[in-house]
């Protein structure tokens, strides 16, 4: 098993790049994807007067930036929750997120509108993201939030979080994001830093690939 920063995969015969900062790159199309950023989620807790860190979303945005500086991207598309809450439409995050988007003003950026992007309303106009519902199709692909039947388009989405548990000797546990690659759905990891995870096990015809410590690692069972 062995890491790398990235990894070109053939998904319904196009080449994309998985990304250890948890992103897709596709490079015919000049596309970033990106699932669950949830900006402002750890502002929100500290509304309800949760004890979190401070600094997630320039982090986020930081990544993103580094991204952007890395692959020649054209589109950006948010596959879902990019607001984590209604919170988040005022105060730091929205000044963060107004301030990023000035320093990219040619980027075209595309949200899939996800369960928490319902909860926290579509973005201000001022941020010039286009806002549309699942599935959007591009090619062969439907890009949506959540996992969808989507007959004849394999499902690009997020929403789930998905994280692979790697145990060691004794009680050693690893938790590390990862995309998970089946016949006809890819998963993303949340991009976001403050987020959970729902654990994926390996199993016949899936593909799961870890991202740690900026590199990708696969974890399929030879």
């Amino acid at each position: 098993m062995s890491g790398a920063p990235h990894l070109a995969v053939q998904v319904a015969g196009e080449t994309l790049w998985l990304l250890a900062d948890r992103a897709i790159y596709w490079p015919s199309e000049q596309t970033l994807l990106i699932a669950d950023a949830h900006l402002g989620k750890a502002a929100t807790y500290r509304t309800l007067g949760q004890p979190v860190p401070h600094g997630t979303t320039a982090r986020n945005l930081q990544r993103l930036d580094e991204l952007l500086a890395s692959y020649p991207v054209r589109r950006l598309v948010f596959l879902g929750d990019l607001l984590h809450a209604r919170p988040a439409r005022i105060g730091t995050t929205l000044a963060a997120l107004q301030a990023w988007r000035k320093r990219h003003t040619e980027l075209q950026i595309v949200l899939i509108r996800g369960n928490h992007d319902r909860s926290a309303g579509d973005p201000p106009a001022e941020l010039a993201i286009e806002v549309v519902s699942e599935p959007w199709r591009m090619g062969p692909f439907a890009l949506c939030h959540e996992p969808l039947d989507c007959p004849g388009l394999h499902v690009l989405a997020g929403h789930l979080h998905p994280v692979f548990v790697l145990r060691g000797r004794g009680r050693d546990r690893v938790r590390m994001p990862c995309f998970c690659i089946e016949h006809s759905t890819t998963l993303l990891p949340a991009f976001g830093e403050f987020t959970g995870g729902m654990a994926v096990d390996a199993a016949p015809g899936r593909a799961i690939y870890g991202a740690l410590d900026g590199a990708l690692w696969s974890l399929n069972q030879e």
